[in-house]
């Protein structure tokens, strides 16, 4: 297995890995900071960089995906060269690029806070627009979603996570927003993100994606289109300001 760094702390830019298998398919680790791909939140970007005499290396990082067995595939850019098998490297973010979807991942979750009730039947995170659909008559208007979604945001709310078991999960089945992808089951386990205090919080829901610390790092949100998916099918599109 991959031991999953981002797990544990989603600010973790680098680390020191081997590779334990490499091939077209993409490069195996011991260890990384790529989140894999999932969950409506893309893959990672970087490098694998090694050092080894006169064959120092760079493998720039396309994706990340779910391997076999709870590993994760560093899927190599075309034409990329491999690290050996055993090979020591050092795993690298493109930062930017992970803080922008951890910074959109957070703003999703305050506009489920916006829309209670609604189960979420659909959604993508994009570092430049991201969306959610939501099963629901008629949405609230764009401009007031943006004005309470910016509002939440410079609250500067903390976020965190706990764990519960999934009898827990089962005796709170209003804690799942999502209708088309469920919480993963099957390790015991489930990961409750929270926005905003243990007592009351703006929002608390399963979550296994990258957040940031406070709400206050994702800045000004706005809404830029709402569509029409079907009878009870409403897709609202978001965007960051800067």
């Amino acid at each position: 297995m991959t031991e999953m760094l981002f797990r544990t702390d989603a600010y973790a830019a680098e680390c020191r890995a081997k590779v334990l298998s490499a091939g077209p398919d993409g490069v195996v680790l011991d260890r990384t900071v790529f989140y894999a791909q999932g969950g409506g939140q893309p893959g990672d970007t970087g490098w694998l960089r090694w050092a080894n005499g006169e064959a120092d290396g760079e493998m720039p990082v396309a994706n990340a995906v779910k391997g076999e067995g709870g590993t994760v595939l560093h899927k190599p850019a075309e034409g990329a060269p491999l690290p050996a098998p055993g090979t020591e490297v050092t795993a690298a973010l493109d930062w930017e690029r992970r803080h922008r979807l951890m910074r959109m991942h957070t703003s999703l979750h305050l506009l489920c806070s916006l829309i209670p009730g609604a189960g979420v039947t659909g959604g993508q995170i994009g570092a430049d627009r991201s969306r959610l659909d939501f099963d629901l008559a008629e949405p609230p208007t764009k401009e007031w979603l943006s004005e309470q979604l910016t509002a939440l945001a410079a609250a500067d709310h903390p976020v965190g996570e706990r764990w519960i078991t999934e009898a827990e999960l089962d005796e709170n089945p209003g804690l799942v927003r999502t209708l088309s992808v469920k919480p993963p089951r099957g390790a015991g386990q489930v990961r409750l993100v929270r926005i905003g205090p243990e007592e009351t919080p703006v929002d608390l829901q399963p979550c296994g994606g990258t957040h940031v610390r406070r709400t206050g790092e994702i800045g000004a949100i706005t809404v830029t289109k709402l569509e029409n998916k079907g009878r009870q099918n409403r897709r609202v599109y978001l965007v960051l300001e800067g």
